[in-house]
């Protein structure tokens, strides 16, 4: 008669006992509700509506693939950092709700690795546009 694993040994997280197409399933399940976790952010919105304008902009701006894959990368960089950063920012809320430095520099390096995506997007754009309109 096989014995059974203790219960303890049993994974917390069903998802880590699938396999094959129906973890690729569930998976996608999961990161469609982060879109819609995200999409309840400000910030990831306000991102998301500028790349609604920004990607397909990208394919007129852009000279060749290699610019037009900057252009549309760095735009989606920009909503995968506001993503993980919305992550840390929920994990340490989630934590608690008072006040520690460890919590502080979490957030606050979020925020920077956010400013940075949005620096480098902006320094992609600016580039292209210069490139376009004024460099011939």
């Amino acid at each position: 008669m096989p014995v059974s694993p203790p219960p303890s040994a049993a994974p917390a997280n069903p998802q880590k006992a699938r396999t094959g197409l129906n973890r690729i399933w569930h998976a996608a399940g999961y990161s469609i509700e982060g879109l819609r976790a995200g999409w309840n952010e400000k910030a990831f919105r306000q991102e998301a509506v500028a790349a609604m304008v920004l990607l397909p902009l990208s394919l007129w701006l852009g000279r060749g693939w290699v610019e037009v894959a900057l252009l549309a990368g760095s735009v989606v960089i920009v909503m995968i950092v506001e993503l993980l950063n919305t992550g840390i920012e929920t994990a340490i809320d989630r934590i608690g709700p008072e006040w520690h430095d460890l919590s502080k520099r979490a957030k606050d390096m979020g925020s920077a690795a956010v400013l940075l995506a949005l620096l480098l997007c902006t320094g992609i754009w600016a580039a292209a546009l210069f490139q376009r309109f004024f460099h011939g």
